[in-house]
């Protein structure tokens, strides 16, 4: 086992991932002939983990790509005339994430009205674990993407990546891990507090809950349990700009502001001056972009705040990866996350995959060294 003095084996970790999505990506080289791209499926909502897929595709595509970014939109927003305008005939990327299948249905109309509607071009589904409950679901899925006369799929776990060579033959498919790992080696990244002796349990409590690691069964002595800081924030809506202004200044003001001034501080300083804001200036959505940055350092803050984390989140597992935090990764209600871990990051020396709840203090002093 390598040794928890030596910081340079637990950054090559990460890095080592950051290069495999490099790779990965470059398979992509029949787009040379393309300058800018589309990239939809904007995550106009609250899940953080969402917000960093996000951030990491829009800085693959532009610093391993070389692709501007001439249009940007969130499932809800998206204009086929605004598409026609910004991006006629260029190739059309669609977000990565956990939301391919029929679990979340939304999400799902949306690209397979995106896959069906233009065969004029490419089409690239960034990283995605795929899930059907229904197995009727996953053929009509087939028969629409089997049909596109070019689309490409990356899928970020193995069980995603079978299914999908036995189900969509027509496509290209490849095997990469998330997108957020594109944010290795960012500057201005929070420090973990180690002065803090508290567990954060940062668990979902959603569909994809799996109930057995309810809080209360994790017994653990000054453990804060707590979901995405973000989902107690108001975002306001797209409909009325009145109520967005009004959310605004209270999500700023109040909930990210006077109510954490030392995580306020820190933002502004992430926000306003990090070298990663140029780049923003020359894409489509500069605004959506500087958003998804902000909210972004709020899950990193969050999480820095902490001596050792437990979650069932991925992206909270991923992060916790880039910052170099111990923590204790969970199953979610179907494959997702062990299936990732054993894809990717099962050699990370300061994470332990629980897959028990009576497991749960041997794996914390497994990692008793890191913390």
């Amino acid at each position: 086992m390598t040794s928890p003095n030596t910081s340079l084996s637990l950054h090559s970790g990460s890095m080592e991932l950051k290069r495999s999505l490099s790779e990965s990506l470059k398979k992509l080289d029949y787009l040379s002939e393309f300058k800018s791209c589309a990239l939809l499926d904007y995550p106009n909502y609250l899940n953080l983990g969402d917000r960093a897929i996000w951030v990491g595709a829009f800085l693959a595509l532009t610093e391993v790509l070389n692709l501007n970014i001439s249009y940007i939109a969130s499932e809800g927003d998206f204009s086929d005339r605004a598409l026609a305008e910004r991006a006629e005939r260029l190739p059309i990327f669609l977000n990565g994430g956990g939301n391919f299948g029929d679990l979340w249905p939304k999400i799902q109309t949306f690209r397979e009205r995106i896959i069906s509607q233009y065969r004029d071009r490419p089409i690239i589904i960034l990283p995605q674990s795929i899930y059907y409950v229904d197995r009727e679901n996953l053929k009509k899925t087939a028969a629409l993407f089997n049909a596109h006369p070019n689309l490409t799929l990356f899928l970020r776990d193995r069980i995603s990546y079978d299914l999908a060579v036995e189900n969509f033959p027509n496509c290209r498919l490849f095997l990469a891990p998330d997108m957020a790992f594109q944010m290795v080696g960012l500057p201005g990244l929070p420090q973990r507090d180690r002065a803090h002796s508290s567990t954060l349990y940062l668990c979902r409590d959603d569909r994809e809950l799996d109930k057995r690691f309810a809080p209360s069964a994790i017994n653990q002595p000054n453990l804060v349990v707590e979901d995405w800081h973000s989902y107690s924030w108001l975002l306001g809506t797209q409909k009325s700009q009145f109520i967005q202004a009004i959310a605004s200044l209270v999500r700023e003001g109040w909930q990210r502001g006077l109510a954490t001034p030392d995580a306020w501080l820190a933002r502004q300083n992430w926000d306003s001056f990090h070298p990663q804001l140029e780049k923003f200036k020359h894409s489509y959505g500069e605004l959506m972009q500087r958003q998804s940055w902000s909210f972004l350092y709020s899950a990193f803050y969050q999480l820095s705040q902490h001596r050792f984390v437990i979650t069932n989140r991925l992206h909270a597992h991923i992060l916790c990866v880039i910052l170099e935090i111990p923590h204790i990764f969970l199953p979610n209600s179907y494959h997702k996350n062990e299936a990732f871990y054993e894809s990717w990051t099962s050699r990370i020396p300061f994470c332990k995959f629980v897959k028990e709840p009576a497991c749960i203090e041997t794996a914390i002093q497994a990692l008793q060294a890191w913390i």
